[in-house]
């Protein structure tokens, strides 16, 4: 007897957007910049196969691959501050929702 398992990837039509706008950015990045794909592959310490896949923005490229991209590219600081609290609107709503009609001052 033998079991069979199902391996479903969930995608996001979105995401698959987003990535393949950044992998092009970064491409024409790297362009403007005169980096050779074989350059860029390795500062990135990768193959030139890699380099070709986050250029396609293609989603199985891990992130650390996309981060150092970025950070070869001059672009770190940007990736670091993507999520940072002090940019998270959503995030501070939700935080403010839930601060309490009034201050009282314990006796």
């Amino acid at each position: 007897m033998f079991t069979v398992v199902f391996i479903m990837s969930v995608r996001s039509f979105r995401v698959e957007q987003i990535l393949k706008k950044l992998g092009g950015d970064i491409r024409d990045a790297r362009k403007r910049r005169g980096i050779t794909v074989q350059l860029m592959a390795e500062r990135m310490g990768v193959t030139r196969v890699t380099v070709a896949k986050i250029e396609r923005g293609e989603p199985n490229t891990s992130m650390g691959n996309y981060a150092m991209a970025l950070y070869i590219l001059g672009k770190a600081d940007e990736l670091e501050m993507l999520m940072d609290r002090t940019h998270d609107s959503l995030g501070l709503d939700l935080m403010d929702e839930k601060l309490p009609k009034r201050v009282r001052v314990s006796k």
